[in-house]
C-alpha cells in the first residue's frame, strides 16, 4: 500500500523560504511521477510541480516557474518542494501526491494521481 507523509509546511514571511517534504513508502513501480497541488480558501485546486521519475524530467505551474523547485532524493522515494521567494497569494494547503503510471501528457492534471498525502499548510504573512 503506498503512502504518503508531508511535512515542512508553516508560516513565513513574504520573500522568505521554506521546504516542503514528501516520503512515499510502498512505491513499487518504476515510472511514476510524484507532485504538489495547493488549494487555497475559495480556490480551485492549482497544480504547483512534479518530478517524472522517467526521465528526471519537472514541470511547473505559470505561477511558481522560477521560484519553486521539485528535486528528488536518489536514495529514496522523496521528493521535495524548495519555494522561494514566497508570496501571500502562495498561502494553501499543499499536497503531495503520485501516480504509478507517470504519464507525461497528464502530469499537471490531480485526477491522474492514485495516491494523495494528507496536506500541509503552508501561510505566507505580507
Amino acid at each position: 500500500q503506498v503512502q504518503l507523509v508531508e511535512s515542512g509546511g508553516g508560516l513565513v514571511q513574504a520573500g522568505g523560504s521554506l521546504r516542503l517534504s514528501c516520503a512515499a513508502s510502498g512505491v513499487t513501480v518504476y515510472s511514476y511521477a510524484m507532485a504538489w497541488f495547493r488549494q487555497a480558501p475559495g480556490k480551485e485546486q492549482e497544480f504547483v510541480a512534479a518530478f517524472r521519475r522517467s526521465g528526471g524530467h519537472t514541470f511547473y505551474g505559470d505561477s511558481v516557474k522560477g521560484r519553486f523547485t521539485i528535486y528528488r532524493d536518489n536514495t529514496k522515494t522523496t521528493v521535495y518542494l524548495q519555494m522561494n521567494s514566497l508570496k501571500p497569494e502562495d498561502t494553501a494547503v499543499y499536497n503531495c501526491a503520485l501516480d504509478q503510471n507517470g504519464i507525461l501528457s497528464t502530469i499537471r492534471d490531480a485526477n491522474a494521481y492514485d495516491y494523495w498525502g494528507q496536506g500541509t499548510q503552508v501561510t505566507v504573512s505580507s
